[in-house]
């Protein structure tokens, strides 16, 4: 057993249980040897016993018959007639020892008369219980055998010489010793029937010995001692009677070239009469995809299907870990096999990106639109009042506003990331360093218009260009040290989501990054400062009531825009900067330029300098 166990191991093979059992033994142990078979989930039983042993067990088995076992017999029992009365072994298959029929020996067997068999105990013993007579007189009430008896006409294991199997090994060790007999006494021309001989001298002779019998089975032993392995497949099949039949499935001869030595002569039925090898396993092979569990308190081959943890894959059968994917793939559905994550970025074919992409346009050729209404009323009261140059510059910082936020779309790479962030922080301090300027000589105009006051001198238009060139030129530095240190730059995100990539513009640093969009804030907040101060001037006199609503405009959605911008997630990051672009620059162009463009386009009579020079009286914001 232990041989098997180690065997078994060797080719992967996993035994549930292993039960000993000798007939000797309390009727217990055999109770409970037979309720384990009952109880196991193995559905394929190897029983190596002798013929009594299996006698028993049989029997016990037979009183609650397991579940349909396959059993797999050794030569002392799956040959044995007695036992094909238990059907639940039906389909049971197992190696024997060829049977044969042996020359001569039938008929003398049926050679024996009366006279003969009274000269041996045994025989006596087998022609009395065989004939019910007695040879030794009337004894007992049995009559006396008066030699009509034919033993010819007997149906007994004693007449049968069809399914000799032990009998011809007998017959072959006889006829072997023999002929190492003769080795020793015999020489070419002459054998000394009284030389004497040893043991020893027959063993070496018994290895040498290589012969025929008469029945065609060929007689010899290799180095080791050991003859050459014959065995027949037997196979319990049903016959057209319903009963069991020993069928010969098949051979095994160990002198046949590796790989060939069985020999498979037609097709084994197995338990329940199935063509199929049938299936014994505790638990079905785990697929690619989930790793083996082993079940606690159970064989190894018992064990549980775990999928693949997130991230994870199998790629065999049966695998006892699951593999990590590199960081830049993930698994597929069935977790058998890695794939390449997909990249996310705002991407032109994207639906947001064309929503975005028509805004911007839209916004850019309006400011076109504003641009080419105040050059073509140039010289009107309203266009004049508000400071045209000024007008101008910041329509046209408006315009590149609109079209900067373009540069946030598509693919990011080394340059793009750098424009995006540079381009848009410049023109935006653009933007608000105009409407700041706007603001100053609205405050400046109003201070003018006071007697002895001569303010304008100190902000007249070089002073305006100047302001707006220094605080852009300040702009310009932090974005140069920001690039020249730790410019932005493309990577891929593979953090934020588990199964895919977003390509990113890096801030490389978040200082220089946070100091542009604080530099924007604090000249929008300095701006809605003076804006809020000189909003209950004359409205005919100046604009910062307007100035005062796009500031406040400007800042909200700025301040709104940084907590968005901090919480989300990849492309969604990048659509938010460009609506915070688009949405304050729609302020901005809305609250300080469309009134004007209504009163040029819509109200020409209010366009006149007695209407911008009238009193009007003041209103509370």
């Amino acid at each position: 057993m232990a041989s098997f166990l180690k065997a078994a191991q060797e080719e992967g093979i996993c035994v549930e249980y292993s039960e000993s059992y000798y007939r000797t033994q309390p009727r217990s142990k055999l109770e409970r040897v037979a309720n384990v078979i009952r109880r196991s989930t193995a559905r394929v039983i190897v029983a190596f016993l002798n013929s009594g042993d299996m006698r028993f067990l049989l029997e016990e088995l037979a009183r609650q018959p397991p579940p349909p076992l396959q059993w797999i017999g050794s030569e002392a029992w799956v040959t044995h007639p007695e036992f094909l009365k238990y059907t639940m072994c039906a389909g049971a298959i197992g190696f024997g020892v060829p049977r044969s029929v042996i020359p001569g020996l039938r008929e003398f067997l049926l050679d024996l008369s009366p006279a003969q068999a009274l000269k041996s105990p045994l025989l006596t013993e087998f022609w009395e219980s065989s004939f019910s007579c007695s040879l030794k007189g009337s004894t007992g009430g049995a009559r006396e055998c008066d030699g009509s008896e034919d033993i010819r006409a007997l149906q007994n294991p004693y007449t049968d010489t069809s399914q000799l199997r032990i009998t011809n090994l007998v017959y072959k060790a006889t006829y072997a010793i023999a002929q190492a007999i003769h080795g020793v006494i015999c020489n070419d021309t002459q054998c000394d029937k009284s030389a004497k001989f040893t043991p020893w001298q027959i063993l070496n002779q018994l290895k040498k010995v290589n012969f025929t019998t008469k029945n065609g089975y060929q007689v010899s032993f290799d180095s080791s001692g050991d003859p050459v392995a014959v065995y027949e497949l037997i196979n319990w099949q049903f016959n057209k009677e319903g009963g069991l039949d020993f069928v010969i499935v098949g051979h095994y001869d160990s002198s046949r070239p590796r790989g060939q030595e069985l020999n498979m002569s037609r097709a084994i039925s197995w338990v329940g009469g199935q063509k199929e090898v049938p299936k014994s396993v505790c638990s079905e092979s785990c697929p690619p995809g989930t790793r083996k569990a082993v079940e606690k308190g159970k064989p190894v081959c018992c064990y549980d299907c775990i999928p693949c943890a997130e991230g994870e894959i199998s790629n065999m059968t049966d695998s006892l870990d699951c593999v990590q994917c590199p960081s830049e793939f993930w698994p597929n559905t069935n977790r058998d096999s890695c794939l390449a994550k997909p990249v996310e970025f705002l991407s032109w074919d994207d639906t947001l990106s064309i929503i975005l992409t028509v805004f911007s346009i839209t916004g850019a050729f309006i400011a076109v639109c504003v641009v080419v209404v105040f050059y073509k009323h140039r010289t009107s009261p309203i266009v004049r009042a508000n400071n045209s140059e000024l007008s101008f510059l910041l329509l046209f910082s408006l315009a590149l506003c609109f079209l900067c936020s373009l540069t946030f779309i598509g693919r990011p790479s080394e340059w793009s990331c750098m424009l995006r962030h540079t381009a848009f922080g410049i023109t935006f301090v653009l933007c608000i360093s105009c409407v700041l300027g706007k603001t100053i000589v609205v405050l400046m105009a109003f201070r003018a218009t006071l007697p002895g006051s001569n303010v304008m001198k100190w902000f007249g238009p070089p002073q305006q260009r100047v302001s707006v060139f220094a605080l852009t030129l300040i702009q310009v530095l932090i974005c140069v040290l920001w690039l020249k240190i730790s410019p932005p730059y493309p990577f891929r995100n593979v953090k934020h989501y588990k199964e895919k990539i977003l390509l990113e513009c890096g801030l490389g640093s978040a200082i220089g990054f946070w100091a542009v969009l604080g530099y924007i804030g604090l000249l929008a907040l300095f701006c809605f400062i003076l804006a809020f101060l000189a909003r209950k001037l004359p409205d005919n006199f100046n604009e910062a009531k307007f100035i005062t609503f796009s500031m406040l405009i400007f800042c909200a959605v700025w301040v709104t825009f940084i907590p968005a911008y901090v919480s989300s997630p990849g492309k969604f990051t990048v659509a938010v900067e460009i609506f915070a672009i688009l949405a304050s620059s729609f302020g901005l162009i809305t609250c300080i330029f469309a009134p004007k463009c209504f009163i040029i386009v819509f109200r020409p009579e209010q366009n006149t300098k007695k209407q911008l020079m009238g009193p009007v009286p003041s209103k509370a914001f």
